[in-house]
């Protein structure tokens, strides 16, 4: 049977375009259900002896949830106990449009057997299908839609059982819904009724999410935020001008202060400050919000308070929030550099997911409500309702918002799952790959089906496509314990007296085919993700560590670059083929150097190393003289216990030639391939451009220089580059170490773009006019990995008790100095906050901010010594503490250091 749709679109020219198209109805779509044996010869999806005990419904049944129990409700339709569920169509294509997560995980639970849940195709059944009727909304079609279809399940199931053993159950929220589908007939019920009618299962009954009218019963009647505007004022605000569109980001260091980044390019403001929580409005981290600019004279500098939330059970502080914290003035900042300040007036687009923290239980015995406090510091505690604190009690778990209603201190939100007992290592390791949005789940079947069968070789067609290199001396160089190799080089003298150099990277994509399971997995994952002692694999192990590895000895696919240079490293041409290589040796960044320093060493693999070490040195050298910037950011290398993997040692990594070696060719095969792929598809290159910094980025790191008589020049990034080199304190060798940490923070964050969309190409830091990611090196690093670090050196310091160490002042709060300790690579902060002495004094000059504590300075750069200790009074924001040594501040107190325990296990390398 065939239908068609028509509507009309208003065209770019200001046409009306009317288009029509074919909407096919069968009457063969199949019901899914085991007791249907005439539909159609599948295997069922939907059981017959479909039973849950339930005070409301006794007899086996079927579960059609409409689209805001899907949209509100994913996670208690996730849990296992939520078996053979309708999934209609209608709701499907809602959800799609309406919340990309949630529809990803509905698909999810789909193709889950285990969870018998059925897609009905109900927009293509001839029984099923609705036209929509003349002034009805689409919202109220649909939902007619849902009804027709739970209409027809139920009587084609009673008819399949005859008398209606097996029934249909409709969840909704929706009261006007609900009254209708009464009218029909059906068995309705809201969400929350039905799941608190199972027996057996009171923890479910925590993962529901509140309803607007939920939310409202349990906050005061106290107005403690402004209303958001309505969507249609947002939008015309924007429009005019009066209001501006961005994303809003929480401040770390301080709850009560944030920063909109304005989305809109052209704008003359790039961000907009919001002090107090009144002006923060109910945004949270990531949210898309408007913002209302205030006038000039309104306009603050950014707090130098380091406020922290750390009390661990805060449940009492609801609506008595002191006026002081809502009023922003009390947090004004007594710098001079003034910021554009605002406040939001609405949400355009809320980004929550899912967040990780633990429970701080009310001291209210036999009470529900408790506050849930995120690891993430950027995110407001959050309100739920549970009955199983006690058992919650040091746990880690997971909590999704709800909503935040403008009578309410915190949001409101629901209990999603257990991750384990806050501390352990597996725990912990959980929570940051969650936090960070990290997929880590084993690989599904559907994705290893489509990996190689092994044994696994290279074909004579392979060999025929592909050019033969298994001759050339390819050599690897990478951390100590790699496994997944990705990438070789190799440098060889041609006839001609030129250089042949190449770099090689595993050629995946022979392995994975556009579209299928494999693919669609790796896509999701992006990369791979590096955690001390672990890794998280974009693509299966036989990948990554086997057949896509350029381990030495064995033949391997790749994709070259190879390129003819001089010896004074010109390229002479350029060549790109997909090959077949043969490592001749796989080796350590350390082994490597060894290999190139020692004299008597001439084989085939150190003379390559030794070619590509010197072409590196005159890349190197002609990038920092274009201006590329070379900056500096710590980096630890743990040695680990064989047997707990605990870490047992912490050290800044030493970077060697060979280090800078690699990542050269990288950086190179890189320039070359984003050059390559803009001259083939100009309009639709995908490249990545790293913006130059406002001149206002560097006043921090300009007054830094000049607390010690040197200058900062930015008129260039060659100006900059110059300065930093220049930039020498006598019998102060680490002080340009400090500068070029300082110069790595205002530096603007590189992005990817499309050539088409943009002409401004220039790659400021490495002073390149084209870059792409045709490579990214191992080395590379994530926000994961960081967390991960930042874990480990907390087992290590818990494992160390205190020590003392000489560190260098990087940052002076108004009530804090944070502290850099280059030994371990490691920062921390010391707080002034001795209420019976003079409070600290933070005083701004042309040298920079300058904190007065008794009668001691403190001036960034200045050199400390401090105990180090890991302080794990808080469980959920477990820290690096440090307190000051030297010098001496009467009456602030300094830990004991103890003797440090020897180490009698031996050491392996992370």
């Amino acid at each position: 049977m065939l239908k068609s749709k028509t509507f009309v679109k208003k065209t770019r020219a200001g046409g009306v375009l009317k288009i029509v198209r074919e909407h096919y109805l069968r009457d063969d779509i199949w019901c899914g259900s085991e007791v249907c044996k005439e539909c159609k010869d599948e295997a069922p999806v939907l059981q017959e002896d479909a039973c849950i005990e339930s005070n409301l419904c006794s007899y086996p049944h079927y579960l059609i949830p409409d689209t805001n129990v899907v949209l509100h409700q994913i996670d208690i339709l996730e849990d296992p106990l939520i078996r053979n569920v309708i999934i209609l169509q209608t709701v499907l294509q809602e959800i799609r449009h309406r919340s990309a997560p949630a529809y990803k995980r509905i698909k999810d639970a789909i193709h889950e057997k285990e969870k018998h849940f059925y897609m009905f195709t109900n927009e293509h059944h001839r029984e099923t299908f609705i036209e929509r009727e003349p002034g009805e909304s689409a919202n109220d079609r649909n939902d007619r839609a849902i009804r027709v279809a739970a209409k027809w399940y139920a009587d084609h199931l009673a008819k399949k059982t005859n008398g209606g053993s097996l029934k249909v159950v409709l969840l909704t929220d929706d009261r006007a819904n609900k009254e209708k589908a009464e009218q029909y007939g059906l068995i309705v019920y809201r969400c929350e009724e039905y799941i608190k009618s199972l027996i057996g299962n009171p923890e479910l009954v925590d993962r529901l999410a509140l309803q607007p009218d939920d939310q409202n019963e349990i906050t005061g009647s106290k107005l403690l935020f402004p209303e958001h505007l309505p969507l249609s004022r947002i939008q015309s605000g924007i429009k005019n001008g009066v209001l501006l569109q961005g994303t809003f980001h929480a401040n770390r260091d301080n709850y009560l202060e944030g920063t909109v980044f304005i989305n809109r390019e052209g704008e003359d403001i790039n961000e907009v400050l919001l002090q107090g929580l009144q002006n923060l409005n109910r945004a949270v981290h990531q949210d898309v919000v408007a913002v209302e600019l205030f006038p000039k004279e309104r306009w603050v500098a950014p707090s130098s308070v380091v406020l922290q939330d750390d009390s661990p059970n805060d449940e009492d502080a609801e609506e008595d929030e002191t006026e002081n914290k809502l009023n922003p003035k009390s947090y004004i900042s007594e710098a001079v550099i003034l910021k554009p300040t605002g406040r939001v007036v609405g949400i355009i687009k809320r980004n929550w997911r899912p967040y990780c923290g633990m429970l701080s239980q009310s001291m209210i015995k036999e009470a529900t409500r408790h506050l849930f406090t995120p690891a993430d510091r950027r995110i407001p505690r959050i309100r739920i309702e549970t009955r199983q604190a006690a058992n919650l009690a040091g746990q880690r778990i997971m909590v999704a918002i709800d909503g935040w209603p403008k009578n309410s201190r915190y949001p409101n939100g629901h209990f999603v799952k257990n991750l384990g007992t806050a501390g352990d290592k597996e725990t912990e390791t959980e929570v940051l790959l969650l936090e960070h949005d990290v997929p880590h789940l084993p690989f599904s079947p559907a994705v290893l089906s489509f990996l190689p069968k092994m044994p696994w070789s290279i074909t004579e067609e392979d060999l025929k496509v592909r050019a033969d290199l298994r001759h050339l001396g390819v050599c690897s160089v990478d951390p100590p314990g790699c496994t997944d190799i990705d990438d070789a080089l190799h440098c060889r003298e041609l006839e001609n007296g030129n250089l042949e150099v190449g770099v090689h990277i595993a050629d995946v994509s022979h392995f994975i085919r556009p579209g299928n399971a494999l693919d669609q997995e790796a896509a999701s994952r992006g990369t791979t993700v590096y955690l001390c002692g672990k890794r998280i694999d974009m693509v299966p192990e036989l990948l990554s560590s086997n057949l896509c590895s350029l381990r030495s000895n064995v033949e391997r696919l790749a994709f070259s670059c190879i390129w003819e240079m001089n010896h004074n490293a010109e390229i002479i041409k350029t060549h790109f083929t997909k090959s077949v290589i043969n490592s001749k040796a796989s080796l350590t960044y350390a082994e490597a150097q060894m290999r190139i320093d020692d004299t008597t060493m001439n084989d085939d693999i150190t003379k390559s190393l030794r070619g590509l070490n010197r072409l590196a040195k005159i890349l190197k050298g002609r990038r920092t003289e274009k201006g590329a910037l070379t900056l500096s950011s710590p980096e630890v290398r743990f040695h680990m216990d064989s047997e707990t993997h605990d870490p047992i040692d912490l050290q800044t990594k030493e970077l060697k030639e060979t280090n800078s070696m690699v990542e050269e060719f990288m950086l190179l095969a890189n320039i070359s391939v984003a050059q390559k792929i803009y001259d083939e598809f100009s309009e639709c290159a995908l490249l990545r451009k790293h913006p130059s910094p406002p001149p206002s980025n560097y006043d921090i790191l300009i007054k830094a220089a000049k607390s010690r008589d040197l200058n900062i020049h930015i008129d260039s990034a060659k100006a900059l580059a110059d300065s930093l080199n220049n930039a020498t304190v006598e019998n102060f060798p680490y002080f340009n170490t400090l500068l070029r940490i300082l110069a790595t923070r205002c530096m603007m964050q590189a992005v990817y773009f499309c050539s088409g969309m943009d002409s401004d190409f220039h790659h400021y830091g490495l002073a390149s006019p084209i870059y792409t990611h045709f490579i990214t090196h191992q080395e590379v690093r994530c926000y994961a990995q960081r967390a991960s670090v930042a874990f480990h050196t907390q087992l290590f310091f818990k494992n160390k008790g205190i020590i003392n160490e000489e560190g260098f002042i990087l940052f002076v709060r108004k009530n804090a100095i944070i502290i850099l300790i280059p030994k371990f690579g490691i920062k921390g902060t010391v707080f002034f906050d001795n209420k019976d002495k003079p409070s600290p004094h933070l005083i701004f000059d042309s040298e920079g901010p300058t904190l007065k504590v008794e009668e001691h300075m403190f001036r960034m750069f200045d050199k400390v010594k401090v105990t180090i200790s890991l302080d794990a009074s808080n469980i959920q924001h477990q820290r690096i503490r440090m307190a000051l040594i030297e010098p001496v501040i009467p009456g602030v107190s300094v830990p004991v250091p103890e003797s440090e325990p020897e180490a009698k296990k031996p050491k392996l390398d992370c």
